[in-house]
């Protein structure tokens, strides 16, 4: 493959003169040549660059096996010395409430940009992107912002080098060291001698058979689940999965849609089935209070999966007994207030439902 400026046009604003600061946004998961060409570009438009790393307190899965501090270190590593000061690094959370994200973003902005003065640019922000699918729409989401809409480089997509990586490591880093800065091969060399990659390597071959049966179907399949969230007594209901994906994580009583049934129907079944919650169904039907559908694109393992979320507040009673079972391993009453803690140990986006429900993230932490 041709060096990396080779492959790289760019069509530029009416104006070119530095902006204060340029916004970079992404998962890195892995960082590679598309990316940098991003970071390269906020070095050339602003002053200072903000990298902004997203999914950044999820639990390591195939699909997100770096913490936020390993892809800083490999996007750091991956510039000059002499541009390393200019490009400061932020954690960037997921929120089911897309304007608390966009929020998030732009007080990160504001903390990186100097106090206004009289003779301060209405301009100073860049946004530097791709818009390669409708998961960047964000790019669009901030029109006080001077948008850097790049051209996209022949790489593959991150999603395509984890699964090489997974399946064959050794191979995937030769070829992917074509694709991806010398940083990024050594963050995978790395990992592939840790105990905990041969975990997330079977998990990743169990969601590419559990995948391949679907290669039949007419249409992308879409899946449809529910998801219970419990509250009682300033307690929270969570399981422990017992299966894969992510047998040994936390997550919140669900499962999937039966032929038959309604959303409501298979939320109260799931509940009876993971914890034999010791309560009637009359009971969990009064106590119901709100329902959304959580239908972020990549929210799930899986592949394409919309769940409808229950929320059930049980009030002050004492703790109702729990037994676990089926795809569940443990079943347990946590006090909220400590919820937060285990952040990076939930499955998928539950701790996000969690958050929208019981504020998680507006507590003051123990």
């Amino acid at each position: 493959m041709e060096p990396l400026e080779s492959r790289i046009t760019y069509t530029l604003p009416p104006s070119t003169a530095p902006h204060e600061l340029a916004i970079v946004i992404g998962r890195f998961q892995p960082f590679h040549d598309g990316h940098l060409s991003v970071v390269r570009k906020a070095l050339e438009v602003g002053t200072r660059v903000l990298v902004l790393i997203g999914s950044a307190f999820t639990a390591r899965t195939p699909r997100h096996p770096f913490d936020w501090q390993e892809r800083a270190d490999a996007i750091r590593t991956a510039l000059p010395a002499a541009d390393r000061a200019r490009v400061a690094f932020e954690p960037l959370r997921d929120h089911f409430d897309e304007a608390r994200w966009l929020a998030e973003v732009r007080r990160a902005a504001t903390q990186r940009l100097p106090p206004a003065g009289p003779g301060a640019a209405a301009n100073s922000v860049a946004l530097v992107g791709q818009l390669r699918d409708a998961t960047r729409d964000y790019l669009e989401a901030f029109p006080e912002w001077t948008p850097y809409r790049l051209p996209e480089v022949p790489v593959r997509r991150a999603s395509e080098m984890r699964d090489a990586w997974f399946a064959a490591p050794e191979a995937a880093l030769h070829a992917l060291s074509a694709e991806m800065p010398a940083s990024s091969i050594a963050l995978l060399r790395s990992w592939s001698s840790r105990p905990q990659f041969a975990e997330l390597a079977r998990e990743a071959e169990l969601m590419r058979d559990y995948q391949a049966t679907w290669k039949d179907a007419p249409y992308p399949p879409v899946l449809v689940t529910v998801d219970c969230i419990v509250k009682c007594s300033d307690h929270v209901l969570l399981i422990t999965r017992g299966q894969a994906p992510g047998r040994g994580m936390l997550a919140v009583p669900g499962g999937f849609l039966d032929q038959r049934e309604t959303t409501r129907q298979a939320a109260l079944r799931e509940l009876e089935e993971e914890t034999h919650l010791d309560l009637p169904a009359a009971t969990l039907r009064a106590c119901l209070r709100a329902s959304d559908v959580f239908d972020r694109p990549d929210r799930s393992q899986r592949g394409r999966t919309i769940t409808h979320g229950h929320f059930f507040d049980l009030g002050q009673r004492p703790l109702p007994a729990l037994r676990a079972d089926d795809d569940a391993l443990a079943a347990e009453w946590v006090p909220i207030a400590e919820v937060a803690a285990r952040e990076d140990r939930f499955i998928d986006d539950h701790f996000q439902m969690l958050d929208h429900y019981l504020g998680l993230l507006d507590r003051p932490p123990l």
